[in-house]
């Protein structure tokens, strides 16, 4: 099979972004905070140091939903009907992105904490 031009492949890669933001809830909720941090990045002028922090752990979790949302929609396309197993393994998914959250809101206490008090 023939790989699809490079900028077909940029393409569709932005055609899965638009489709998460579309009709994923939580990850629109995700990028309303990462674009909540972007206004606070400029508003506070944080060093590179704090930037780098702050959009690294806000990537995790907007990756972290993707993957997600992929494992749900492979778990549902296998089994359609309700399963135990697929339970189990939709919840873990889904821990991994709160674990995330919970460090990038971690990460942003430490980092705006002094521009804050």
């Amino acid at each position: 099979m023939r790989k699809p031009p490079i900028h077909k492949s940029f393409l569709n890669a932005f055609n899965g972004f638009f489709k998460m933001l579309t009709t994923e809830r939580n990850f629109q909720i995700e990028f309303v905070a990462f674009l909540i941090n972007l206004i606070l990045i400029f508003y506070f002028n944080l060093n590179a140091t704090e930037t780098a922090l702050i959009l690294t752990v806000c990537f995790l979790v907007l990756v972290a939903e993707i993957f997600n949302t992929v494992i749900e929609k492979i778990c549902d396309f296998i089994q359609p009907e309700f399963d135990l197993r697929i339970g189990f393994i939709k919840d873990i998914s889904a821990a991994a992105v709160t674990l995330l959250a919970v460090l990038a809101m971690i990460a942003g206490f430490l980092v705006y904490w002094k521009y804050i008090f």
